[in-house]
């Protein structure tokens, strides 16, 4: 029998070629699948400090407030009508039912303006972080001794300060100081300060606010973010907590718990 060379090896071309593209087939379809089953990319993990829900606090809801005293020392009450007039406008509320671990947050807080819940009955408590409520708390007593930037001696802060990092104009080997205190030249009662920690022997960083744009733009970028007035000095940095003038009996309330 005769055989057709050609025909045959045409048709055996044509048969590898179906197989191949067979063979191809099944593996996009199996890459497919396999595709869909893994599903959507996980989501990005939620922020470590993630907002926290405001919620009513009413007069009689059996919380606990902290308050600042004149002395810069905080207090606890059950009994809002107690807090000083002078320390209501930001207060921390407290659910006594919580456990002992989130009532000592050293995170975020809730504050609350005691004075409208005094007024209304209840208020809108908000969360903050715990270095902007004791920073404002305090920045409701009167300064103490200081001197207005807005003077006569040298110009006000800049308005627009560069973001700066958690470290900014720290320098020295032996880690960030107790205190930084930010001051002028003329100062008298930036000089007072300087004068009190070196004799408590006080780790702490001096800056000139009036001759150093880097510590001016510094400073105005921690009172910004926590919320408060820079046009005076000295302003003193307690690990974070800003003290707006030299108020030995305060300053030593802040060090008690950063000494």
């Amino acid at each position: 029998m005769r055989v057709d060379t050609d025909e045959t090896m045409r048709r055996l071309r044509h048969n590898s070629s179906g197989s191949r593209a067979r063979r191809c087939f099944v593996l996009v379809a199996l890459a497919l699948a396999g595709g869909c089953k893994k599903g959507a990319p996980p989501a990005p993990p939620p922020s470590a400090r993630a907002e926290l829900p405001p919620f009513d606090v009413n007069k009689d809801s059996g919380l606990l407030f902290t308050h600042v005293e004149p002395n810069g020392n905080f207090s606890t009450t059950d009994k809002p009508d107690s807090v000083p007039e002078i320390a209501r406008r930001l207060v921390r509320v407290i659910d006594p039912a919580k456990g002992v671990a989130e009532r000592r947050d050293t995170s975020m807080v809730y504050v609350v303006d005691l004075r409208e819940v005094l007024a209304n009955g209840k208020a809108r408590a908000r969360a903050m972080s715990r270095e902007a409520f004791e920073t404002g708390a305090l920045a409701q007593l009167p300064p103490g001794d200081s001197s207005a930037l807005a003077g006569p001696h040298g110009p006000p802060l800049p308005e627009e300060p560069e973001e700066l990092g958690p470290d900014a104009g720290i320098t020295g080997a032996g880690g960030p100081p107790v205190v930084i205190l930010y001051g002028t030249p003329w100062c008298g009662a930036c000089k007072a300060a300087r004068q009190y920690l070196a004799s408590k022997h006080i780790p702490f960083a001096y800056k000139d606010i009036e001759n150093d744009p880097s510590a001016a733009r510094e400073l105005q970028h921690k009172a910004s973010r926590l919320g408060i007035p820079a046009d005076r000095v000295p302003i003193i940095d307690v690990r974070g907590r800003l003290l707006v003038g030299f108020d030995r009996t305060r300053l030593e309330a802040l060090l008690g718990d950063a000494t």
